[in-house]
């Protein structure tokens, strides 16, 4: 193929002998990209209604890599005719050294590729689920290729930029030099070291997963991104909190989905001693067992304490995720304020006084004093 292919390209060269060499070589490449891009729409349709017919990976591995090999066969028919064209040695010396950096970005780009290719096949059987091994799933893989893609693409780069004579003379001279130059490369290459790293304790160890409920320095919310560097965190406002993947390897912070997603919610209110705790008790759980956010498990109230003017009660209820244990909370927190307004308002909260008057000197006819106990 490829002496038939230079054959024609020698053909159309003596066809222009007539015009500059510049022309010529600009008529070639042109001619080349061309072909390379009709080959290229021809064979990937092709390609596409053979693999629609029961092969899903096939399809899918065509339409990731469309771009990448239409790229690729361009780069091809270039290089094939490049010794073809009539160029100066310092020309094609300059095209050929940028074909070659061409084909190690294309090879890097291809190896990239793939890694997201099988990343996806492998999560798309925890599409629609949401429990913890299919978040701990997705976090693992995300965070993963992430490091691979990260790795990928500086070695890609590395290979690249040591295809330049230049470059080679860097590295010597690097390596010649490298008491202070490798402290000052490891000191601006920690915080991207220390991250990396975090995120491989993280794939592996799992403190935190995709939509784990969390509160990180102070604030609620919900793990809604995990990149190669940081986490974004999306607050019950709606704000977004992106913390380095560092936090979570060397702070503390509360997971409440760590394990499980079902949490207890506690509303905590105070009575007077008069309140019916029986009554309270079994409207808890008759508020629970009406709430669409209660996941059947608890319901329950305490008195937890016993102070000088009232007691305090706490009511729990169990929910099956954070959300719902919030609104449950508050629901119970409402309601149970609404029925002691309305069934036992002598039960609510009172603070007592009590006041002695000594009117002996003043009042000798009412005795010794009066003694009264009042409430407000």
């Amino acid at each position: 193929m490829l002496p038939s292919a230079q054959s024609l390209l020698t053909e159309l060269r003596r066809a222009l002998a007539f015009a500059p060499d510049a022309v010529v070589a600009a008529v070639l490449f042109g001619t080349a990209i061309i072909v390379a891009w009709i080959i290229h729409a021809i064979t990937g349709r092709v390609l596409l209604r053979l693999a629609s017919e029961g092969h899903p990976l096939a399809r899918q591995i065509v339409l990731a890599t469309w771009r990448l090999t239409r790229l690729a066969l361009m780069l091809f028919a270039l290089i094939v005719t490049l010794p073809t064209a009539p160029l100066a040695e310092a020309t094609r010396a300059m095209l050929s050294k940028i074909f070659v950096v061409g084909t190690v970005i294309l090879v890097g780009w291809a190896v990239i590729e793939m890694v997201n290719v099988l990343a996806s096949l492998y999560l798309q059987r925890f599409e629609g689920e949401n429990d913890r091994q299919a978040r701990k799933r997705v976090t693992q893989v995300g965070i993963l290729k992430g490091a691979v893609i990260t790795l990928l693409i500086l070695t890609t780069a590395g290979a690249a930029l040591m295809t330049f004579d230049s470059v080679h003379q860097f590295g010597i001279s690097l390596f010649a030099s490298a008491g202070v130059a490798g402290l000052v490369v490891g000191l601006a290459a920690r915080p991207v070291l220390s991250n990396m790293i975090a995120g491989m304790q993280i794939a592996i160890t799992q403190p935190i997963s995709l939509n784990d409920i969390v509160i990180v320095e102070g604030e609620w919310g919900r793990i809604d991104e995990i990149t190669g560097t940081y986490v974004v965190v999306l607050t019950w406002d709606l704000r977004r909190l992106v913390v380095p993947l560092t936090y979570f390897i060397e702070k503390p912070f509360q997971n409440w989905s760590r394990s499980a997603t079902n949490l207890l919610g506690a509303v905590v209110f105070y009575a007077d001693y008069s309140v019916p705790v029986d009554r309270v008790r079994a409207k808890v759980e008759e508020i629970a067992k009406a709430s669409p956010r209660w996941d059947g498990k608890v319901a329950n109230l305490q008195v937890t304490d016993a102070g000088t003017d009232a007691i305090e009660l706490r009511a729990v209820a169990s929910a099956a995720n954070a959300g719902d244990a919030w609104d449950l909370r508050c629901e119970l927190r409402e309601k149970l304020i609404a029925f002691l307004q309305s069934e036992y308002p002598g039960a609510l909260p009172k603070r007592r006084q009590q006041a002695v008057v000594d009117s002996v000197a003043e009042r000798p006819q009412h005795g010794i004093g009066l003694h009264r106990l009042q409430d407000s």
